[in-house]
């Protein structure tokens, strides 16, 4: 923010590019701030950009204000990618309050400034889900939108609750929070998949004049904008986030569509009735209201396209109708460190309501009694007690469970001394025991208990500050005897801080991921990601885990993270990602779902698994379940063969180790490479090169052979199953596949494949010094479909040979290749023929010489005539020879010539110029063709007459 209207960003991958958008103000949050006293965050000089929540209210808050006492509706969304400061903005943390406590404050306050004679109502309505969160009674299904004439879209069913000032909404929403964080154990919508519909119901009435003004302010944080990668590119049937990117899109149907309207433009429906959020505002957005939109965008590189995409949204409105504000966030209370802003930054999102849809409050009067906090506070000074850490650090501490003097159980039924909700929470899960100045807990069964990072499965004893999780996800955070306690700060035990601690124990660290670099020392910020993205996921697969046992779908998930540099034929370690291994533990089938998949899943899952828990029926079609998905190969493992040898023209025998993504072997491959020739004999000794660049413009053959699978770890853990391989070379456009080898543990494969180049290029041999060949390893499961590659858009030789290095020719002259590659594989076939009988007549010359030697040797005193006429005969006739072969090379040379000035001829981009092309190449094609052929012609001639002449020499001489 370079001013208080304009918003620059930089792509990060092409830092020169930068987009600009302007608005009616631009607040930068993200760094420049200090602490006061209080513990407000301001501005840390007077050159610092920063802006707070303060300066915020003072733009946004008191227009509020101002047009509810005139009578107007308001609405204030906020939206943007989660994590990016929405909930910040609207409700704050701490010190630090957000528009939506500073409005209620202040109206307030103005109400007791203002005339008594004058009467005003207030009401308060809290809308996550369709859940009332003041009612102790969950209600299966959650309240119901309806309509009526006069009251327009309303939510049957909520209750409401008188209030007299602003201190008794703090303590009516503390208790709504107590609920929504038992409640948010329960069920498991995401914030950032769900609305949170603030409304404040504001009526003033006047007696003595008899007048009456009514205005709501619809204060709206809206879902996490964040796009998972679409079905199509993920192979994911479901669509991700449907139900909320749909009432996102509505929301800005209606919107666009009131604009057109205010610019006198016609508009025949505004499809309020499209979505239950936009049903909810339709008095707040259309006639006699005002509308404020906050983009909040974050400042992290790795954000760029979501916050791209947050700009073009708030940007897409008309001005008029629209004051769009757009605010760079970050939680900076909450940053422990720069790897950790974007972690700290989401768990703002959850604030909204993990589960909630639509809960009202309508305050009224509720009086938390004194006597109950006095005796919480004594309780907390006298007895150990479990402390509930949250995602969201805003219910952090609301539950404290205390552990008395004796055993206590803990679980989900009623009668338990301390009640617990959540995924995997048993009826009876544990046993707290308080005795002789210890505490010790001890899981019932196979109940889940985990401590510091831990599972544990007997009875163990309790520290002070130690971290306990029950369940698949319900963290605590041990509060110890009041005599073990000191000053510490218990608010570094966040739920980072549990989650960091359990992949520790599981082994996953930065620096086994190899975070730090060994030159610099400093952290890899991909790799960092990855670890964050598994942390951020090690919760979410528990949940998923227990959500498929509970609905018995039988799905086992893990993490997994994969090393790309088993898709790198160089072996570099190239960033890493983090996938789910899905197994079904009864038929043993195996999906690998990406991270993206995974996240929309779970969406999915829990929707299904929130039917099931308010007792409806959650069977659905086997294409809508979100546990199933249709059979499909599984990537094993890679070999990486280096090809070294190829360049130097020498053959070479392996076996490779199949490393699966943790590193370890899950087969070895037994491979052959050889060079060859084109009819597939192998090289001799003498064919070997010192230096690769003997093989420049040269044509080279070699044979990939796969010769057996030994050890497949995938096949020893069931027999039913089957393997097939997989590798592509240099520029090959397509992968070549093995045939599918099924029920065999140490699977024969026995496939041999020759490749061909016809002139080997610089960039070809560097290739084969420096790369390596990279052998997939597929695993095949009954009913899936088997691996293919189609041949017909390789390039093979006569002798069908695949043909590799070969430059990538325009599509427009494509129907030109065929005819010109027969020529010159006719042509090079000649040409090695020609070698061939070359080799042939030195051969017979040799043998030739040694017996007219031999002959003239013994009849050396009878005919020294003839062995004198025969050797100078000989010596004739080599000259001959040579003077044949110097002729013929020399012609060859020319047509080398010609054939590379052929080469060097590219396309024109001018479709005009493409058939004068054509010809002109086909015209020199046909030139160098006729050329080789006389030269071939002319030596053929000359070699057939100096045999007969040595024949009838030979004849003359016996």
């Amino acid at each position: 923010m370079h001013s208080r209207t304009t918003t620059i960003i930089q792509d990060p991958k092409n830092p020169g590019h930068t987009k600009t958008f302007t608005f009616d103000l631009a607040y930068w949050s993200h760094s420049g701030f200090q602490k006061d006293k209080d513990g407000v965050f301001i501005s840390a000089d007077r050159g610092s950009k920063f802006a707070g929540q303060k300066e915020v209210f003072h733009d946004l808050g008191r227009g509020i204000l101002d047009s509810a006492w005139q009578g107007y509706n308001t609405t204030l969304l906020a939206y943007g990618q989660t994590g990016s400061g929405k909930s910040y903005s609207m409700i704050g943390f701490g010190a630090n309050k957000g528009i939506i406590p500073n409005v209620c404050e202040e109206l307030f306050q103005a109400i007791e400034n203002r005339d008594k004679n004058q009467e005003y109502q207030f009401a308060l309505l809290v809308l996550p889900q369709v859940r009332d969160l003041l009612s102790r009674i969950k209600k299966p299904g959650g309240l119901k939108v309806r309509e009526d004439q006069q009251l327009g879209f309303y939510v049957d069913g909520l209750q409401s609750v008188p209030c007299e000032n602003y201190a008794q909404i703090e303590r009516l929403m503390e208790q709504g929070a107590k609920i929504r964080t038992t409640a948010s154990t329960n069920m498991n919508a995401s914030s950032s998949r769900s609305h949170m519909v603030i409304t404040i119901q504001f009526k003033q009435v006047f007696p003595d004049r008899g007048l009456t003004k009514q205005s709501s302010i619809n204060l709206v944080d809206l879902a996490g904008s964040e796009r998972q990668k679409s079905s199509g590119s993920e192979g994911d049937r479901l669509r991700e986030g449907s139900r909320v990117n749909l009432s996102l899109t509505n929301l800005g149907n209606v919107i666009s569509a009131l604009a057109d309207a205010a610019m006198g433009k016609k508009v025949l429906h505004v499809p309020y009735r499209d979505s239950v959020l936009t049903k909810l505002l339709q008095s707040a957005l259309g006639g006699n209201s005002r509308t404020t939109l906050i983009a909040a965008i974050s400042p992290a590189d790795i954000c760029y396209e979501e916050t791209l995409s947050t700009l073009r949204y708030a940007e897409r409105y008309d001005y008029e109708y629209l004051l769009s504000i757009v605010r760079a966030m970050s939680q900076p209370h909450f940053a422990i460190s720069i790897f950790w802003v974007m972690r700290s930054l989401e768990d703002w999102e959850q604030w909204i309501g993990r589960n909630f849809a639509l809960c009202a409050v309508l305050p009224r009067l509720v009086r938390i009694p004194s006597l109950f906090l006095l005796q919480e506070q004594q309780m907390i000074k006298t007895f150990p007690h479990l402390l509930n850490v949250n995602e969201d650090p805003q219910l952090t501490g609301v539950l404290k469970h205390f552990i008395q003097a004796g055993s206590c159980d803990a679980g989900k039924a009623a009668s338990n001394a301390i009640t617990l909700q959540g995924l995997g929470i048993s009826e009876k899960h544990a046993s707290f025991t308080n005795s002789g100045g210890k505490v010790t807990v001890t899981p019932y069964g196979k109940c889940k208990v985990i401590v510091n990072g831990v599972p544990i499965t007997t009875k163990t004893k309790l520290q002070h500050l130690d971290r306990i999780i029950l369940g698949s996800n319900s963290a605590y955070l041990y509060i110890g005897f009041p005599s073990e306690r000191g000053s510490e700060d218990l608010s570094r035990f966040d739920y980072d801080f549990f989650q960091l601690e359990r992949a520790a124990a599981e082994g996953v660290s930065t620096d086994k991921l190899g975070a730090v670099n060994s030159g610099d020392g400093k952290a890899d910020p991909s790799v960092l990601a990855v670890f964050q993205d598994y942390v951020k996921l090690m919760p979410l697969v528990a949940e998923a885990n227990q959500m498929s046992e509970e609905l018995k779908k039988g799905l086992n998930m893990e993490l997994k993270v994969k090393n790309l540099a088993s898709s790198d034929s160089r072996g570099c370690d190239l960033q890493k990602e983090v996938t789910v291994k899905v197994t079904h533990q009864r038929t043993h089938q195996v999906w690998i779902w990406s991270k993206a998949k995974f996240i929309n899943r779970k969406f999915l899952m829990e929707e299904l698994y929130q039917r099931f828990l308010d007792g409806e029926d959650s069977q659905v079609a086997q294409e809508d379940d979100p546990f199933w998905d249709p059979v499909e190969v599984v990537h094993l493992g890679s070999a990486h063969i280096w090809l070294q040898s190829l360049a130097y023209c020498m053959k070479f025998e392996e076996q490779v180790e199949f490393l699966n993504c943790d590193g370890l072997e899950e087969a070895v491959l037994h491979i052959h490479i050889k060079p060859c020739s084109p009819t597939g004999q192998a090289r001799g000794e003498e064919d070997v090169v010192t230096d690769p660049v003997d093989l420049l413009g040269k044509r080279m053959d070699f044979q990939i052979r796969l010769v057996q699978c030994l050890g497949t770890k995938w096949l020893k853990e069931d027999a039913e199953r089957g393997v097939q391989m997989g590798y592509r070379i240099y520029d090959l456009p397509n992968t070549l596949y093995t045939k599918p080898v099924w029920k065999i543990v140490n699977p024969q494969i026995d496939e041999t494949v020759q490749f061909t180049t016809l002139n080997a290029s610089q960039e070809f041999l560097n290739y084969l010094q420096t790369n390596a060949l990279i052998v997939d390893l597929w695993g095949l499961q009954e009913g899936c479909a088997e691996l293919s590659c189609s041949r017909l858009d390789l390039m093979v030789t006569g002798e069908g040979h695949i043909l590799v290095d070969t430059k990538k020719i325009s599509t427009s002259t494509s129907n030109q290749i065929p005819e010109l590659y027969l020529k010159l594989l006719k042509l090079e076939q000649e040409t090695e023929l020609l070698r061939n009988i070359n080799r042939v007549l030195r051969e017979e010359n040799v043998l030739l010489k040694e017996s007219i030697e031999r002959t003239s040797s013994s009849q050396q005193g009878e005919r020294p005539d003839i062995n004198q006429i025969c050797t100078t005969q000989q010596v004739s006739y080599d000259r001959e020879f040579a003077r044949a072969l110097k002729v013929f090379y020399q012609s060859i040379n020319v047509a080398r010539g010609q054939f590379l000035k052929l080469r060097h001829y590219k396309p024109p981009e001018d479709d005009q110029m493409l058939r004068p092309f054509v010809h002109q190449q086909s015209q020199m094609l046909k030139d160098f063709g006729d050329l080789l052929e006389s030269s071939l012609w002319k030596l053929k001639n000359d070699v057939a007459l100096i045999v007969k002449q040595k024949k009838e020499c030979l004849l003359h001489a016996e």
